[in-house]
């Protein structure tokens, strides 16, 4: 008779009901497989650690949270000795601040250590500073000075920032985020503290790459990334992480190995209420206290618009969306409440009875916009959906957004130009397709500069009085006021490009007189062309244009 193997454990590590949990005040740990064993030594040796600035110097058992110390007995505990394999090869922690993420994360790099089965197996603190790292070494020291048993089986190299585990030769060293100083790592497990700094330095994903790559060599080794939100909208590296996670979270993305405790709130649940806050910090009660987060809160709303933004997106973990600068476009406040996901180019000519195009092209240093503008045949509601297109020399001119440009162009809504006047082709493209779909009515384009386009335009068959120059400065303000009053009637739709956030977010405002302003000058290198092609389309959809079949059906009465 013979027995059927068992079928192989499931290592799912998707929290698909996350936000009844975390509204709940329930643990966002899925239910795990874990190898018991494991998970109960990685859980004592956590708990016996000593808090080593906090009067008293109360055990981790006494003293951290639940919810990391139901991490770290996750991450251990989904090692196997016996078959070396390790189910979760990454821990994600999205957390605010004041929430002891650098404590805990040090504890735990402490734990690993002295778990470690392979001789002098290296462990690493990796921060985007020296400084930052130091934190996290300096509260390992001193765990290690407040035990008498530590002390006696570690052994503390200042001079070097490193501990060593004498029985194995396991050790714990400091490395500030850097390619020349990560190159040829082979660590068996890796912490990453605040991932958001880290991604905004020069080659952040070739850096991370090379940890992982590390790893490769050790079937038990790790990779812990703890962090808070970004001070501004998330790009580069942290977006992609960030994403990953969310799609693993969110059953979207599976067998990647990736565990992921992200504290942020449901897009439901209003972040500015006091009562709230404990959904998003776990350690509410404990290293942070709700009167001085409700304080905090109060002076950021009082200092300004961008300080509230700020201190939410550190301390309450808000994703800023937008740049809500004082001097801000009034549309702006409402341009992410309008977003339809659903939105492409072919629903927006589905849903529209007429449309009007809006072209801004700057020069090659600049974004070169296209805006398509459709009014929906049922609710009169203005839909858009834009792209942009980009030369080389805009990254050459703007180093600092290369990372930013490369997460447009991945999402589809910027495309890389390889030579001068591929732009061009394809905005023609564009035009003949919604040409032909029969709802165009007019092309607003800012007359500076653009004489190749309207060219190309005419070649292509679209009669020159089609083809609109829309005045520009002041002379805009009646298109600015009338869009942004469609935003706040939410009688628009857009399709929720991040690259048209962030030119929203990038739009200043200027008095002109008794008029307003949005200029590229007042923008400075912060792109808006994007915005601006949209303004030009609107100030013809102001005019309320006709279908062409009804003026059609107007020629024959």
């Amino acid at each position: 008779m013979t027995t059927r193997a068992a079928p192989p454990v499931a290592w799912d590590t998707a929290c698909p009901d996350w936000e009844q949990r975390i509204m709940a005040g329930r643990s966002l740990m899925p239910d795990l497989p874990l190898i018991k064993g494991e998970a109960r030594t990685a859980g004592k040796i956590f708990d016996l650690l000593c808090l080593p600035d906090v009067p008293g110097q109360p055990r981790m058992v006494d003293a951290a949270g639940p919810w990391f110390r139901d991490a770290v007995r996750a991450l251990f505990g989904a090692y196997d000795p016996a078959t070396g394999v390790r189910h979760i090869n990454e821990l994600f922690i999205l957390v605010p601040k004041k929430n002891s993420k650098t404590t805990y994360g040090a504890a735990l790099m402490l734990t690993a250590v002295l778990m470690s089965r392979r001789p002098r197996a290296e462990f690493l603190l990796v921060a985007p500073t020296l400084e930052v790292a130091n934190l996290a070494y300096s509260q390992v020291v001193g765990m290690i000075e407040a035990d008498p048993v530590l002390t006696s089986k570690c052994h503390i190299q200042e001079h070097i920032k490193r501990v060593v585990y004498r029985p194995t030769g396991a050790f714990l060293k400091v490395k500030s985020f850097d390619p020349k100083v990560v190159t040829g790592s082979k660590p068996a497990g890796v912490l990453l503290d605040e991932t958001h700094v880290i991604a905004e330095q020069h080659d952040a994903d070739r850096v991370i790459g090379q940890l992982r790559g590390g790893l490769i060599s050790q079937p038990e080794g790790f990779i812990v990334q703890i962090t808070t939100q970004s001070e501004r909208m998330p790009s580069g590296v942290f977006k992609a992480e960030l994403r990953k996670a969310r799609a693993v979270r969110d059953g979207e993305l599976r067998d990647s190995g990736i565990l992921p405790l992200l504290y942020e709130f449901p897009a439901s649940v209003d972040w500015r209420n006091p009562e709230n806050w404990s959904m998003v910090c776990p350690n509410l009660g404990r290293s942070i206290m709700l009167d001085r987060l409700s304080k905090e809160f109060d002076g950021a709303k009082h200092a300004s618009v961008e300080e509230l933004c700020r201190w939410a997106s550190q301390h309450l973990n808000v994703e800023i969306g937008l740049s809500l600068r004082s001097d801000r476009w009034a549309g702006a406040d409402h341009w992410l409440a309008c977003a339809g996901a659903a939105l492409t180019l072919h629903a927006l000519l589905e849903r529209s009875d007429v449309v009007t195009m809006g072209v801004d092209g700057g020069g090659l240093d600049d974004l070169f916009g296209l805006a398509v503008l459709g009014r929906d045949k049922d609710t009169g509601a203005w839909l858009h959906w834009g792209h942009a297109w980009a030369h080389p020399s805009v990254l050459d001119r703007n180093p600092s957004e290369a990372q930013r440009f490369g997460d447009f162009a991945r999402d589809g809504d910027l495309t890389m130009c390889e030579k001068i006047g591929d732009d061009v082709i394809e905005v023609v493209e564009i035009v003949v397709r919604v040409e032909a779909s029969g709802l165009l009515d007019k092309i607003g384009v800012d007359p500076a500069g653009i004489g190749v386009l309207v060219d190309a335009l005419i070649e292509a068959g679209i009669a020159f009085e089609r083809i609109v120059g829309i005045p520009q400065g002041w002379k805009m303000m009646s298109s600015i006021k009338s869009t942004e009053r469609r935003l706040a009637e939410r009688m628009f739709e857009h399709s929720g490009s991040a690259l048209m956030a962030w030119a929203v977010g990038n739009a200043k405002v200027e008095p002109a007189g008794n008029a307003i302003k949005i200029t590229k000058q007042a923008a400075g290198f912060a792109k808006i062309d994007p915005l601006m092609a949209l303004l030009d389309a609107a100030a013809l959809m102001s005019m309320n244009p006709q279908p062409r079949a009804k003026k059609y059906q107007m020629m024959f009465v």
